[in-house]
């Protein structure tokens, strides 16, 4: 078991990243000085293979564990879902020093971190991530909340969690869309601030998608590292953190604009990651090269890399301009300068338009 430290004065917090360490929560968990009740939330599908080693772990250790399952799906990030955690905790006499377990994707992680942060004002919870995307980048950094259906994440809040248990084992009952939209998120990485990476991936790509134990390791490790810096120097994206935004832009908008329904968020940042870049270098800050590279390594991992047939490209356009980082009518856009390298750049939601060809 590998350890990192997110170091943020009171609310620092260990990732613990191994295999078959979800056997070992109960012990981790009171390292890290819980006690009492845990609601462990997640779905259907995860629960049929996690919830009872998790339930035995946390019963071993002393801990009274409380089910609340969820509809599986981006669609069900909602407020209603919000509300059956409440409905349970409220129901089980949860108290301040009781905690909540996130046991699933980043659906089930936002929507546990969010209830965390919200009921009784907010108790502790612990992330125990279930897929790649999860494992390397949403269970760590404090972001939390619900869609709208003006747009993605409008509802949340900051607020971190206790602990972040990454088990790299789990990764092999993980469908094979699954791990390939998790790879978006980690091609990101290499992109914005990590050429190293991105070469690794370029060079093991075959062996990575065949479960390669020790090189999922490797990339776990070394995205959670990238993101660890990020989210230390800005904790709640009042600047630099919204370089982990790459992609995403285009990408939440395409989600959003199709109902959450026909792309898993990796594949919409994949997308996103290719009218990035390919914007970047039309803004003159990326070389046709490195745009070669992206391009190329996101198709081969699998991602989808062009808009549906028949999408309507301002309607995207109109959906960026309720993202959080819109401001006074223009977009805070993160562009390429080449791999391993990124800057903002603000443009007006007419720039956009042109350079996607709306």
């Amino acid at each position: 078991m590998q350890t990192l430290i997110v170091n943020l004065s009171d609310r620092s917090y260990p990732i613990h990243v191994g295999a078959e360490i979800i056997e070992r929560a109960g012990q981790l968990m009171q390292q890290a000085g819980l006690l009492g009740k845990v609601a462990i939330v997640t779905n259907p599908t995860v629960a049929q293979l996690y919830l009872d080693p998790i339930h035995g772990a946390l019963s071993q250790a002393g801990f009274e564990t409380t089910p609340v399952l969820l509809p599986d799906g981006e669609e069900h990030k909602t407020l209603k879902s919000l509300s059956t955690i409440y409905d349970r905790l409220v129901a089980e006499r949860f108290e301040r020093k009781s905690c909540v377990l996130a046991l699933g994707g980043g659906v089930i992680g936002d929507l546990a971190g969010f209830a965390a942060a919200t009921y009784l004002r907010g108790i502790p919870y612990v992330q125990v991530p279930t897929t790649l995307l999860a494992q390397v980048d949403s269970s760590v950094g404090g972001k939390t909340g619900v869609n709208h259906d003006a747009g993605k994440n409008l509802i949340g809040a900051f607020y971190q969690p206790k602990l972040v248990l990454i088990d790299v084992a789990a990764l092999r009952s993980l469908p094979r869309r699954e791990l390939v939209a998790g790879l978006a998120e980690v091609i990101k990485y290499g992109v914005i601030c990590d050429r190293y990476l991105f070469e690794l991936l370029e060079q093991n790509l075959e062996k990575i998608l065949a479960l390669d134990r020790e090189l999922l390791t490797q990339i776990i490790v070394r995205s959670c590292e990238n993101k660890v810096r990020v989210v230390e120097a800005d904790e709640r994206e009042d600047d630099y953190r919204a370089v982990l935004n790459f992609g995403h832009t285009i990408g939440h908008a395409l989600e959003a604009a199709t109902g959450y329904r026909q792309f898993l968020h990796g594949e919409a940042v994949g997308i996103g990651m290719v009218k990035a870049a390919a914007l970047s270098v039309q803004q003159g800050f990326c070389d046709p090269k490195s745009f070669e590279r992206i391009t190329r390594l996101i198709k081969k991992a699998g991602l989808p890399t062009e808009f549906p047939p028949g999408m309507s490209v301002s309607s995207l356009v109109q959906g960026m301009e309720v993202d959080k980082k819109a401001t006074a009518g223009q977009i805070k856009f993160v562009i390429s300068e080449g791999l391993g390298k990124t800057r903002f750049h603000w443009l007006a939601p007419g720039e956009i338009l042109d350079a996607l060809g709306g």
